[in-house]
């Protein structure tokens, strides 16, 4: 029998055809539009992991295969300070995880008023030409005058000595907190060590400006106390117990 398309019948299966077709159609966008963003995510985070570590990506330099040859993703539990091996790091969503109630705790000390702090997190081992350790880097973030602060601390070997920092996402006043963003302000960072002798997490923004040969502080800016401080409560506590004490004692001693 002819399909009769004038009809109720034939209306409503019309009408159904189109709607399935749509929502195939709107399905398999969205899955496409989620790994373009995915996958921006994965490029945003290895071109900001090597500029943490001081690595040349300028010019025609393919970060992504840089980032393939010379880092080492890892998920760590910041509690136990043990690595999870078959994590899929690069997708790790740790801000989720920070807020999920199952995949995180209520710091005991929030210095750097995160509020919750994610079970694990990602850390990452970069490597020189020649496959010697060359930085761990390591990923931050804290209250500053009006936002959350987030960035990436690179240590040498030692883990100690900063390499480099760099500060990727803030909310802050603009005209002030912009010095986050200026490598004559990060560039302070590099050489200043983290732990004084007694393993005492001691690096510090120093209003009015560091002292010199101050092996811990760096010059806070003029106008910008908060945000300043913010950044010097946030290094104290990733660094300390409740962040990433327990895997850089743990690193350390794997590694001598």
């Amino acid at each position: 029998m002819a399909f009769k398309k004038d009809t109720v019948v034939g209306t409503m299966i019309f009408t159904l055809v189109l709607c399935l077709s749509c929502s195939f159609m709107i399905t398999g966008t969205a899955e496409v539009l989620k790994e373009r963003k995915l996958a921006k995510k994965r490029d945003e985070l290895k071109r900001y992991v090597l500029i943490a570590a001081d690595i040349d990506i300028g010019g025609d330099k393919d970060f992504r295969a840089i980032f393939e040859k010379s880092v080492t993703p890892m998920l760590v539990d910041l509690d136990s300070g043990e690595i999870d091996t078959q994590a899929n790091v690069l997708d790790f969503d740790d801000r989720m995880a920070a807020i999920n109630p199952q995949t995180s705790i209520k710091p005991k000390k929030d210095i750097a008023k995160i509020k919750t702090r994610a079970n694990q997190a990602r850390v990452f081992k970069v490597f020189d030409e020649k496959g010697e350790l060359h930085a761990v880097v390591l990923p931050i973030y804290g209250k500053g005058l009006w936002s959350i602060i987030y960035g990436y601390v690179a240590l040498k070997p030692d883990l100690n000595t900063i390499e480099n920092v760099v500060f990727y996402e803030h909310g802050e006043t603009p005209g002030i907190g912009d010095f986050l963003d200026d490598s004559a302000w990060t560039d302070k960072f590099k050489g200043k060590q983290l732990f004084d002798d007694k393993g005492k997490v001691s690096f510090s923004v120093v209003k009015g400006g560091a002292e010199p040969g101050d092996l811990h502080g760096v010059d806070a800016v003029s106008g910008a106390t908060m945000t300043g401080r913010g950044v010097q409560r946030a290094v104290q506590f990733w660094f300390g117990v409740e962040g990433y004490q327990t895997f850089l004692h743990k690193l350390k001693a794997s590694e001598v």
